[in-house]
């Protein structure tokens, strides 16, 4: 989703070059909020500056309107606030568009298969916003903690890290689907939707 129509129709091009089922291009937030609703995409790719909503509510519409979606933002702003609106609103991942075609289309790879992405540098960012937050009283939950097991809580942490899947796998001696299947479960045990609230809650929780 784009208000540029070239850059929304090269875009589009390459997804669909790449093997992947566009079912819809808009330029507008509300008019992707809606497609979203009737589509049920898995990924949405969202552009920061929309002429009608700003990302942020589109984000935020997306979530209410398709719980689970994956919204990769493809923005030109890499501005410290836009890059933790979006990620704060429910955003999985956040690219430059200065990015080549090879580091879109690995990005779109990995939000499908639900990591986070990052441009290289907003990563560190990201999770130090995290962090600090997690100092602050507002940021804690007194609430009862759902039992993990100990190969989730290691996976956890890791996550929390900023390890990608892969990386996860490298390092555990893991299958890159066992790794997904317990960041899967981790995510229906404590009621969250998507590797940005859980990286989040494991900071909270000092598992970095």
């Amino acid at each position: 989703m784009d208000d540029h129509p070239m850059w929304r129709d090269g875009v589009a091009r390459d997804l669909t070059a790449a093997g992947y089922d566009v079912v819809a291009t808009t330029g507008e937030g509300r008019q992707a909020v809606r497609i979203a609703g009737a589509a049920r995409p898995d990924v949405v790719v969202l552009d920061l500056q929309l002429p009608d909503i700003s990302g942020v509510e589109v984000i935020t519409g997306l979530l209410a309107a398709v719980p689970g979606v994956r919204v990769l933002m493809l923005s030109a702003s890499g501005e410290q606030q836009s890059v933790l609106d979006a990620v704060k609103a429910g955003a999985t991942g956040y690219l430059l568009k200065s990015a080549g075609q090879a580091e879109f289309l690995d990005a779109v790879e990995r939000t499908t298969a639900g990591d986070t992405v990052f441009t290289p540098g907003l990563a560190g960012l990201v999770l130090g916003e995290f962090r600090r937050l997690a100092t602050e009283p507002a940021g804690r939950d007194d609430g009862v903690t759902p039992k993990l097991t100990e190969r989730e809580t290691e996976v956890l942490r890791l996550v929390a890290k900023g390890l990608s899947y892969r990386q996860i796998a490298e390092r555990l001696v893991l299958s890159h689907r066992t790794v997904q299947n317990h960041v899967q479960n981790t995510l229906g045990k404590l009621q969250l939707h998507n590797r940005v609230e859980l990286t989040r809650y494991a900071i909270e929780r000092g598992l970095d």
